[in-house]
C-alpha cells in the first residue's frame, strides 16, 4: 500500500536515507546513527512506508516519553497534510489515537512490551524502530531484547536501531553485525559558552541570572534544563516578576498533564518570547519551535535503585557529555543558537561519556516477571547491550517470590499471570488482583494509577485524601486515568461491592512497607527494618499505622512522600499468617536478671510487648552466663577456687592443653561451662560460689587435680611447720608469702613443677611487712641478710635474728619473755 504525501522540505537525514533503505532491504537491521537535527525521528519512519518487505503491515517506532511520542506524531502527520490517528498515530499510557488506516505507529517503550508480551509473533508488524536508544531506559533494552527473541518466529520483522549519541558498533554487535549508518547533525552552528559557577549561590539563582543575561545579548526563546521539579518551581518564582513584558514562562516535567506539556512546547505567539523550564524530558525528540537559547544547569535527576534496602531513591547528578550534547543541540534545530553551560569548560572532559543504563540501576521486578512470562528465567539467554546486575536480580527474584509470582526456580505461577497480564509493576499488579479478590479491584486499581501518575489528585501525602479528590475530578486526565483504572480492574477480573480502605491495597503492594511510629511524632519504622519520617504536623504523623507507597532519601534517613494509613486490624486480616508470637528473654542490667516479655512482631514491628513468666529456664541460663561472664571477675569466687583457677591456668600456658584455661577471659569467651550448674536461676545475685564450685569440678576433675598438685601444690610446708598458700595468680609468677624466721634451716629455694620452677619469696617481718623479695634463698642468707638483720633486730627485740640462719631452728613464735 502506497502512502501518497507532499514532498517534504530537506533535512541532513535525507542524504543517509537511500543507505538506510537499501540496508534494511538486504537485511532485517540497521543501526543509525544521526546527530542531533538531523531528522530521524520524523522522517526514516516515513522513508519507509514505501519498502517492499513492509507490504500492508505497520512500523512501530518507540519513544521513550509519552511528550515525545504525541509530538513526533503529529509533526509526521502535518508533515504529510493529514491529522494524527490516519496514517500516523500513537498509543501511550492513558491515551491513544490510532485507526484502521494507521500504518506508522508512535508508542512508548513499556507499551511496546506489553504488545510484544501479548503478541510475540507480532502479527501485522513489519518493522520496529527503537528511536533515541542511547537513553538506555529499561523498557527500551528489554523491548529489544523480547524482539531479538521474537524473529525465530519472525524472521521477516525488520529492527532499526536509533540514536544521537551511541557506541554505534556495539550495538550492531548484538544485532548480528547489522550495518551502521551515519548522517550529519544539525543544520545550524550552536555556539557554546561556560558560566564560572559560584559555590556559594543556589543553583536558582545561577540559572535565573544566566536566563535574564541571555534574554538581554541573544534573540530568540530559550530551553532551560534543570534537575526537577523543584528547581523548576523555584527558578520560575525567581523569574516571574523580573521578565520583559514579552515573555512568558512555561514549566515542562514528567508531573505536568498531557495538554500543559504539550503547550510548553508549542511555538510563543507572534511578537512574544518562551522561556522553557524542563527537565531532561526536552533533551531529546524534540523541536519547539524558536528555541535559540540552551541554558544548561549541567544536572540530571534520576532513579537509583539500592538493593540492600529495596528502595529506589531519586539521585541528582551530572549530565553525561552525551547528554550535554543532547541538550545543547536543542539551540540550533531551526536556526542558529547559544547553549550556555553552568560549568567551567575544563569539567566537560570529566564528566561520563554517556548516562548509566537504567537497567544497571533500577529496580529489575517488572523485568523479571516480564521474562518470566516470556518463559526466561536467565537473563543470560537474552540478548541484552548490558546484562542486569546479580544484586539486584536477586532481590527482584525475592520480591516476586514473596508476591506468589514466581517459583523457587525462577518460573511464573498462576499468581504471576494473573500479574502479568497488568501493565503495571509487580508490587501494583498484586494490589489489583488482591483487591479483585476481595472484591474491590476498582479502588486498587485506582490507587495504582494514582501512584504511577503524580499530580493526579493533587499532591497531598495521604494518598486516601488523594484518591477521593481523584474521584471527584472532572478534568481530562482524571477521565483518561480513571478509564484506564477500570480496564485494569476489568482485567483483574474484579467486581466492585467491598470498600476497601487505601491503606488495606496498599498493603498487599507494599509489604515490606508497613509502618508504625517510632520515636519522635513523624518518625516511623518500616517492616524491613528500614526509617522513615514526614512532617510531624501532618495527619499521618500520628496514625499508629500506615504503608509507605514511596520515599525518596537513605535507608536511615527516608523521607515519607506518599502513605496511607492502616487499619491495625488489618494487620491481622493480612499479615496473620506472617505473624510470630515469641516470648524474648533478655538479660536486665539495672536488676541483674534475666526478664521475660512476650511479643508480637511482622518483621521489624513490634506489635504488642508485655512482661511474661520465664519459662525456659535453659535459655534464661544460658543469657544469665552470657551476661555475667563479660565481667566474670565480679563472681562469688572463694579464695580456693580463685587458687585453683590460677593453678590451672599456669599449667595451661606452661604445658598446653593438658590443663585448661580457667583464666577470666576463657571463661568469658565459652560460658557453656556454666550453664548447666546455674538452671533454675535467673538473678546474678542467686549464683553463688557452690554453683561455681560445681563447674569448676565439671572442667576440672578430681583426677585432674591430682595430677595439679603433683606439679603444682596449692600450699608450701614451711620448716616451721605452717601450711601456706601459694599465689599463683601473682603479676611476676608463683609466688610465696611467709615470715622470715619461718624460713630459718633451710638452704635450697622452695619450688615447684619438680624442682624446676623457683617460686618467688616475698619474704615477711613479724608484723607481716615486706622486707625482701628472692628467688635465690641461701643467697640472700649469706648475702643481704646481714644487713636486713640489723633492722629487724631493732624492730622487733623479743623474735631470734640468728647471725646464721642456716644453722637456726625455724620458727613462728617471739622469744618468751625474760629471755
Amino acid at each position: 500500500m502506497k502512502i501518497p504525501f507532499p514532498k517534504l522540505p530537506p533535512l541532513p537525514i535525507d542524504a543517509a536515507l537511500p543507505a538506510l533503505c537499501d540496508a534494511l532491504v538486504k537485511g532485517s537491521a540497521a543501526v543509525l546513527v544521526a546527530q542531533p537535527g538531523a531528522g530521524k525521528t520524523t522522517r526514516v519512519p516515513l522513508a519507509l512506508l514505501d519498502a517492499s518487505w513492509r507490504g500492508d503491515a505497520k512500523i512501530i517506532m518507540l519513544e521513550p516519553r509519552r511528550l515525545a511520542a504525541r509530538a513526533a506524531a503529529r509533526q509526521m502527520a502535518k508533515l504529510i497534510g493529514e491529522d494524527v490517528g490516519g496514517t500516523i498515530g500513537y498509543r501511550v499510557r492513558l491515551e491513544s489515537k490510532i485507526s484502521a488506516r494507521t500504518r506508522i505507529e508512535i508508542v512508548t517503550e513499556g507499551v511496546f512490551t506489553r504488545m510484544l508480551l501479548d503478541d510475540p509473533e507480532l502479527s501485522g508488524v513489519a518493522a520496529i524502530i527503537f528511536d533515541e536508544f542511547h537513553e538506555r531506559s529499561l523498557d527500551a533494552d528489554l523491548g529489544l531484547a523480547l524482539a531479538l527473541d521474537a524473529r525465530a518466529l519472525r524472521p521477516d520483522l525488520r529492527l532499526l536501531v536509533m540514536s544521537a549519541t551511541i557506541d554505534g558498533a556495539r550495538v550492531a554487535k548484538l544485532l548480528d553485525n547489522a550495518p551502521v549508518i551515519d548522517s550529519p547533525g544539525r543544520t545550524f552552528p550552536v555556539e557554546t559558552f561556560y558560566a564560572e559557577p559560584d559555590p556559594l549561590k543556589r543553583m536558582e539563582d545561577q540559572v535565573t541570572a544566566a536566563t535574564l543575561k541571555a534574554l538581554r545579548e541573544h534573540e530568540g526563546s530559550a530551553l532551560v534544563f534543570l534537575p526537577g521539579q523543584g528547581e523548576i518551581t523555584r527558578t520560575a518564582e525567581r523569574l516571574a516578576t523580573r521578565l520583559p513584558p514579552n515573555t512568558d514562562l512555561a514549566p515542562l516535567y514528567g508531573q505536568l498533564s498531557p495538554a500543559e506539556q504539550d503547550a510548553a512546547i508549542q511555538p510563543a505567539p507572534d511578537g512574544r518570547r518562551k522561556i522553557v523550564l524542563a527537565t531532561s524530558i526536552a533533551e531529546t525528540s524534540l523541536t519547539i519551535e524558536g528555541v535559540r537559547i540552551v541554558i544548561d544547569s549541567g544536572f540530571r535527576r534520576v532513579p537509583v535503585y539500592e538493593p540492600a534496602t529495596g528502595l529506589t531513591t531519586l539521585a541528582t547528578t551530572r549530565v553525561s557529555r552525551a547528554g550535554a550534547d543532547q541538550r545543547r543541540g536543542r539551540a540550533g534545530r531551526t536556526s542558529p543558537g547559544v547553549c550556555i553551560r553552568l560549568w567551567n569548560e575544563g569539567q566537560t572532559s570529566a564528566l561520563e561519556a554517556f548516562d548509566t543504563p537504567e537497567i544497571l540501576a533500577a529496580d529489575l521486578s517488572g523485568l523479571v516477571l516480564d521474562l518470566a512470562a516470556w518463559g526466561v528465567s536467565d537473563p543470560a539467554q537474552m540478548g541484552f547491550l548490558d546484562p542486569p546486575p546479580a544484586p539486584a536480580w536477586t532481590e527482584a527474584k525475592t520480591l516476586l517470590t514473596r508476591l506468589d509470582a514466581i517459583d523457587a526456580s525462577g518460573h511464573l505461577t498462576s499468581a504471576g499471570k494473573a500479574l502479568a497480564k497488568l501493565p503495571l509493576h509487580p508490587r501494583l499488579a498484586h494490589m489489583v488482583v488482591a483487591g479483585a479478590e476481595d472484591g474491590d479491584a476498582q479502588t486498587a486499581a485506582d490507587l495504582a494509577v494514582l501512584i504511577g501518575e503524580r499530580g493526579l489528585g493533587g499532591d497531598d501525602i495521604d494518598l486516601a485524601r488523594r484518591l477521593d479528590r481523584f474521584r471527584t475530578d472532572r478534568s481530562r486526565r482524571a477521565d483518561d486515568a480513571r478509564s484506564l483504572a477500570r480496564r485494569w480492574a476489568k482485567l483483574a477480573g474484579g467486581a466492585s461491592g467491598e470498600n476497601r480502605d487505601a491503606g488495606h491495597h496498599l498493603a498487599r503492594a507494599f509489604p515490606d512497607r508497613v509502618a508504625q511510629p517510632a520515636g519522635p511524632r513523624g518518625r516511623f519504622r518500616l517492616a524491613n527494618g528500614r526509617q522513615a519520617q514526614l512532617e510531624e504536623t501532618h495527619s499521618l504523623a500520628g496514625a499508629p499505622f500506615i504503608v509507605v507507597a514511596d520515599l525518596t532519601g537513605s535507608a536511615t534517613q527516608g523521607r515519607i512522600r506518599s502513605a496511607a494509613a492502616l487499619d491495625p486490624a488489618d494487620l491481622e486480616t493480612l499479615f496473620g499468617h506472617r505473624i510470630t508470637d515469641d516470648t524474648i528473654l533478655a538479660f536486665d542490667t539495672a536488676s541483674g536478671s534475666v526478664r521475660a516479655r512476650r511479643q508480637r512482631r511482622l518483621d521489624a514491628l513490634r506489635l504488642a510487648d508485655e512482661p511474661a513468666q520465664v519459662t525456659d529456664l535453659e535459655q534464661a541460663a544460658e543469657i544469665l552466663a552470657a551476661s555475667v561472664l563479660k565481667r566474670p571477675e565480679t563472681l562469688p569466687w572463694s579464695k580456693e577456687q580463685k587458687a585453683l583457677r590460677a593453678r590451672s591456668t599456669w599449667l595451661h600456658q606452661t604445658l598446653g592443653d593438658d590443663f585448661p584455661d580457667l583464666s577470666d577471659t576463657a571463661l568469658a569467651a565459652d560460658p557453656a561451662w556454666l550453664v548447666p550448674h546455674i538452671l533454675g536461676e535467673t538473678r546474678l545475685s542467686d549464683i553463688s560460689a557452690d554453683h561455681l564450685g560445681m563447674a569448676l569440678e565439671s572442667i576440672l576433675p578430681w583426677a585432674k587435680k591430682q595430677e595439679m598438685e603433683k606439679h603444682l601444690p596449692s600450699h608450701f610446708h614451711a620448716p616451721s611447720g605452717s601450711h601456706l598458700p601459694i599465689d599463683y595468680a601473682a603479676e611476676n609468677g608463683p609466688a610465696l608469702e611467709i615470715r622470715v624466721q619461718e624460713l630459718f634451716g633451710l638452704d635450697r629455694h622452695p619450688s615447684i613443677a619438680n624442682g624446676k620452677v623457683p617460686l618467688l619469696l616475698v619474704l615477711l617481718s613479724p608484723a607481716r611487712r615486706p622486707i625482701q623479695t628472692t628467688r635465690d634463698l641461701p643467697g640472700f642468707w649469706r648475702g643481704s641478710w646481714k644487713d636486713v638483720v640489723k633492722d629487724l633486730k631493732g624492730r622487733y627485740p623479743r623474735h631470734p635474728w640468728p647471725d646464721d640462719p642456716i644453722a637456726a631452728p625455724a620458727t613462728s613464735r617471739a622469744k618468751p619473755r625474760g629471755t
